[in-house]
């Protein structure tokens, strides 16, 4: 009888007990704040049997290791402050991670609001100044196209961009 031909790399998959797991995803969410759905993908990619999800994420859950607020609240913060995205685009990837809109509401009151319109304004003007492109219609679009990927309310943008390129 002839054995089965390996493939190469093939590498026998981890297994882990409840308790190995429990460690492994209270250091993942340690290091930094996670949504349910990261850390149950998480977990399914450990190959965990649905009930041990469950189990784990209700530890992870009662020793404030995971909270839904505090992430949404670091996500909005974060992605505001360093990757200078506006509301609109930090509300799609909060539901894209499954997070409620009361949750997204309180994690936009960590955008203060006169902060929010000083970084669209220099955000705008600096990215103005690095097109090169010379005919204004186009120049006015790729202005108001940056802007609104990144999130930003479109009457704002489509004002700015009037405003910046007459």
């Amino acid at each position: 009888m002839k054995s089965q031909p390996r493939i190469l790399n093939q590498q026998p998959t981890k297994t882990y007990t409840v308790e190995e797991a429990k460690r492994k995803l209270e250091a993942y969410c340690a290091y930094q704040d996670r949504c349910h759905k990261e850390v149950r993908e998480k977990l399914i990619q450990m190959r965990m049997i649905p009930d041990a999800v469950d189990a784990i994420i209700y530890h992870l859950l009662q020793h404030k290791f995971l909270d839904e607020e505090r992430f949404a609240r670091s996500f909005a913060r974060g992605k505001f402050r360093h990757k200078k995205w506006g509301k609109n685009r930090i509300k799609q990837e909060l539901k894209q991670r499954e997070i409620g809109t009361y949750l997204i509401n309180k994690a936009f009151t960590e955008i203060p609001e006169k902060e929010y319109r000083n970084t669209f304004d220099k955000l705008a003007l600096k990215r103005f100044d690095q097109l090169t492109e010379k005919d204004k219609y186009k120049k006015r679009k790729k202005l108001a196209d940056y802007l609104l990927y990144r999130g930003w309310p479109g009457d704002w943008v489509y004002e700015k961009a009037k405003e910046l390129i007459p």
